[in-house]
């Protein structure tokens, strides 16, 4: 029979007593510390991942598929190659998330609308969803699906979610009864024409030209609404 205790036993003990953790394990006070600083550094990436993906799209919409290089989006988005990469490995990988990204921005850009106070003033604000950045890069990524398979099937599924609820918020600023012939068919029929009207405007300031057109398809709309 032993007499005493082993050295072993004792450090176990005086854990015990203590309330020491494990070999190398952090006591309450060092987990909560480490946390708070874990928190910041989870802000600073997930900050610099919209960074990149907001200067992506300004790129797009100002330098085309050809000039937006995970390069020139690094410097507008003021991080190191390094780092754009850390996030983003390739071209393919930044253009990718930055196809969700417009999305969610263009669907945002829709929740936020503001009620409009007449037929018209609908109109010109269905219009103006066609003729912004976030559209003009919708337009570049386009041109670049049609070209890379990776974008493709992103860039064609998420246009189809953005279609219907551009059209369900086209119908609700409108007032508009589809159950009634034709209305359906004249809610689409503005949406297609301010889609042109998006595509006139990246050459040349079409501004004066689409007040003419916006104002005749409100009259339009609203004789359509009356039925």
């Amino acid at each position: 029979m032993r007499s005493g205790r082993t050295a072993g036993e004792g450090v176990r003990d005086e854990r015990r007593t203590s309330g020491a953790g494990a070999p190398g394990e952090r006591s309450p006070g060092e987990r909560a510390s480490g946390a708070r600083g874990a928190a910041p550094k989870q802000d600073r990436s997930r900050a610099t991942r919209q960074r990149l993906l907001a200067s992506a799209v300004t790129c797009l919409a100002e330098l085309g598929w050809a000039g937006s290089t995970v390069t020139v989006v690094a410097e507008h988005a003021g991080v190191s190659r390094g780092a754009a990469q850390h996030h983003f490995p390739t071209r393919e990988d930044l253009f990718t998330a930055a196809v969700e990204y417009v999305a969610e921005e263009r669907s945002r850009a829709l929740r936020e609308l503001p009620t409009p106070a007449s037929v018209h003033a609908a109109v010109e604000t269905l219009v103006a969803l066609y003729t912004g950045p976030l559209f003009r890069a919708a337009l570049h990524l386009w041109v670049a699906a049609s070209n890379e398979p990776q974008l493709g099937p992103r860039v064609t599924a998420l246009e189809a979610r953005i279609g219907r609820e551009t059209h369900r918020m086209a119908v609700a600023l409108l007032g508009a009864d589809e159950s009634r012939p034709g209305v359906r068919e004249t809610v689409q029929g503005l949406l297609d024409t301010a889609r042109g009207l998006g595509l006139a405007n990246l050459l040349t300031d079409d501004s004066t030209r689409r007040a003419r057109v916006v104002a005749q398809w409100a009259h339009l709309v609203e004789t359509s609404l009356r039925g």
